[in-house]
């Protein structure tokens, strides 16, 4: 990416002719647009006709996410770092340019999301789905990434353009702008959140083309992946400074942990998060939670923003016998005062579901105990091999 960067504005549109000259006009004062027509039947190129801007168009409607790499694409052939995306509808206002110009220059890799302040806008035209799909949606971004979002559905962004030309999208349509920001994270771009204003007019002067079900479907579609493969124990491919892709992270072998351990701190893990993504495998791994124990750590591991491969890794530690056994004890002993020492037919098989409560019973008095030791353990130990990697 070139020191000094570069934008453009990119407006998609899609039959908002009537909004588009005053868009694009109240737009040319902050740098170069190109208007990227996906598809319109009502005459965009007559509607901005006299103004300096380069228009591209799709012979059929593609999708806005479709629209926004076509743009990408134009703006890695004409030398351009960064493209800002604004709405066709008049929703984004140009004001915001300038704060926009200045985040990138200052977080030039990041992706700069607005977030539109809806205390400052007309609370009587603000759609009621505007609020409510971007609570929902920030959510599942959370529950996906392990990030607090501030507003993961509005468009008016500023995206480097190796991000969008290198991110494995499969969306093009409206979901394309939700999916952006998973994988971004995924891949260890930052992303920046910008206040911004919002305009929304009257609701009978309201332009969409947002299909309730269909569209609404495709969303859960994508949830439904994104959230499936944030819980596989499979490691992500970032995205590297110049913006190719780099290797995945290799996974936590327990044999070799001063390795891996190494391995996770050149990927940029740092000693405090290795030591709570051990102790949470370790926490997890100790309860009874049968035959969930690793989807409910990947869970809770994307949910926290720790490492899913160190605390997966973590919770095979606690693999039968010696854990369950350790917390059967612990369990009996609360009951009964004594310890179990009978091991046989009888105090194990005719009386399992005894066995099974003092598990749980001993498996939460054991569980923060052994969490602990262990994420101090790994703590110290990614501390150590920290001496190692720095000076190499």
């Amino acid at each position: 990416m070139a020191d000094t960067p570069k934008p453009l504005i990119v407006i998609p549109v899609y039959n908002h002719s009537a909004q588009l000259r005053a868009v694009v006009a109240s737009a040319l004062p902050h740098g170069e647009v190109l208007v990227v027509d996906d598809g319109s039947d009502d005459a965009p190129d007559a509607a901005v006709a006299g103004l300096p801007v380069t228009m591209l168009r799709h012979d059929e409607n593609s999708g806005k996410g479709a629209a926004i790499l076509t743009a990408a694409g134009y703006a890695h052939e004409h030398g351009y770092t960064h493209v800002i995306t604004m709405d066709a509808d008049g929703q984004h206002l140009a004001e915001d340019l300038p704060a926009f110009m200045a985040a990138i220059a200052e977080h030039p890799r990041a992706i700069i999301a607005g977030v539109r302040n809806f205390a400052q806008a007309s609370r009587r035209n603000i759609p009621r789905s505007a609020t409510w799909g971007r609570a929902f949606s920030n959510f599942w971004f959370r529950v996906q990434t392990g990030e607090q979002a501030q507003d993961t559905q509005n468009g008016f962004r500023a995206y480097p353009v190796p991000v969008l030309l290198k991110l494995p999208m499969t969306e093009r349509r409206y979901a394309f702008e939700i999916e952006v920001l998973v994988r971004a994270v995924w891949a260890n771009v930052a992303i920046r959140w910008l206040p911004i204003g919002v305009y929304y007019p009257a609701p009978e002067e309201r332009v969409s083309h947002l299909h309730r079900v269909r569209d609404n479907v495709r969303l859960s579609l994508l949830n439904t992946r994104l959230t499936m493969r944030a819980a596989l124990p499979v490691p992500h491919r970032r995205l590297g400074p110049v913006g190719d892709m780099e290797d995945a992270e290799k996974a936590f072998a327990l044999g070799s942990p001063m390795e891996s351990l190494r391995e996770q701190l050149r990927k940029g893990l740092s000693p405090r998060t290795i030591g709570l993504s051990a102790a949470l495998g370790v926490l997890l791994g100790t309860w009874p939670l049968f035959g969930v124990h690793t989807v409910t750590t990947l869970f809770a591991a994307s949910f926290l923003r720790l490492s899913k491969i160190i605390a997966v890794a973590a919770g095979q530690l606690c693999m039968p016998p010696l854990v369950p056994a350790m917390c059967v004890e612990v369990g009996y002993y609360v009951r009964n005062g004594a310890w179990l020492t009978d091991v046989s037919w009888q105090t194990l098989g005719v009386e399992f579901l005894d066995r099974a409560f003092e598990w749980i019973i001993g498996s939460l008095i054991l569980s923060p105990v052994l969490a602990a030791l262990v994420g101090l353990l790994f703590y110290g130990l990614a501390k150590t091999v920290t001496l190692f990697v720095d000076a190499e």
